[in-house]
């Protein structure tokens, strides 16, 4: 089978890695080192599952052999033991050819998480407010950090915008297909009639660019200064602290007014631009590369509605996948696993079919 040349393939190179991670020229080169060091944790996981596979392959055989031995008691013992040993090959099989499938690059990056509301007025931008506090949630179950990079506080209380750089282990392959809109049904605290009303946000989830991944010209760069407005007490419009940088060749623009200082402002609004520019260009990429194709496994369409939260009924709907939960709170409380990885063995058995069919 084609996997398992592969997979022999991948342990030659695992322990290539290895020995290179030990390399004093490669220790000397950060960039080097931490390719290196990202390669080897992404090849650990297939290796060791493959070690494990051919550990019980190997039991396998040895109790067919003792199928034919001379004592009854070994035979029958044999016998009982391979259903399990059997069952359980499969199982680590189907979780090869999982491993096996092409990694997104992208899948061990930090994110950028940008949310704004959309239609439906201040009941939008409360939403927002409440669906970035269930991916906070969500950021602490899983011991990740949420820096805020910038926001636009809306009178009622939620966010017209805020944007956010989650850090922590596989963040993006954990959130990346949350890019798109998200309806929401409720009742707003201020209908007296009781009527549902809906709103909608929109989320886009961005690897974070690296040096290594893109190099932006600073004479591509407009860097404009201006005097921060809104709440903020007796520093705001005192000094020039809010930071507007446009990227010319591409016209990306982002501000930046969060800090009391000009330059902790330049640089969030650079790591928010960098990521950007570097999500348009791999969507670019995607786009060319899946022209062919019916459907462009997480493509990320930030106008696509991709799901709608129900409150009266406690009902959310991922409309891509047709999953329906009734557990509405405790999704809102940041309880996403089950609705991501539904989202992800569906988007891999996607790619399975297109790999059978290529």
């Amino acid at each position: 089978m084609a996997i398992f040349d592969k997979l022999e393939e991948v342990i030659d190179r695992f322990m290539e890695v290895e020995g290179l991670l030990s390399d004093p020229e490669v220790l000397s080169d950060q960039n080097r080192f931490r390719q290196l060091t990202r390669e080897h944790a992404e090849l650990a996981e297939p290796v060791e599952v493959y070690q494990h596979y051919k550990q019980i392959k190997q039991e396998i055989e040895d109790n067919r052999e003792l199928l034919r031995d001379d004592d009854q008691e070994m035979r029958e013992l044999a016998k009982e033991e391979l259903p399990a040993l059997e069952e359980e090959a499969e199982q680590l099989a189907q979780k090869l050819t999982t491993l096996m499938l092409p990694k997104d690059p992208n899948d061990g990056k930090n994110i950028i998480l940008e949310i704004r509301a959309g239609t439906g007025g201040d009941e939008a931008a409360l939403f927002a407010s409440d669906l970035f506090r269930a991916y906070c949630r969500y950021a602490e179950r899983h011991r990740w950090k949420v820096e805020i990079m910038s926001s636009s506080e809306a009178g009622v209380g939620g966010y017209k915008e805020v944007i956010a750089m989650i850090i922590g282990q596989n963040v993006y392959s954990r959130l990346k297909y949350e890019s798109g809109t998200h309806r929401v049904q409720r009742v707003p605290e201020t209908e007296a009639q009781g009527r549902i009303h809906t709103s909608a946000c929109t989320v886009a989830v961005l690897p974070e660019a690296e040096d290594v991944d893109l190099d932006i010209d600073n004479g591509d760069l407009r860097i404009d200064v201006y005097r921060a407005s809104g709440a903020g007490g007796q520093h705001i419009n005192k000094t020039e602290s809010a930071v507007r940088i446009t990227h010319i060749p591409t016209g990306v623009v982002v501000s930046c007014q969060d800090e009391k200082s000009q330059h902790k402002n330049k640089a969030k609004a650079m790591k928010v631009l960098r990521s950007r520019i570097f999500d348009a260009m791999q969507a670019e990429q995607n786009a060319q590369v899946a022209a062919d194709r019916k459907s462009q496994v997480g493509s990320g369409d930030r106008s696509e509605r991709i799901r709608t939260y129900n409150f009266p009924q406690g009902r959310c709907t991922d409309h891509r996948i047709g999953l329906t939960l009734y557990k509405l709170d405790s999704i809102m409380q940041g309880d996403l696993d089950e609705i991501f990885d539904a989202l992800t063995t569906y988007y891999q058995a996607e790619q399975m079919a297109g790999q059978d069919d290529e």
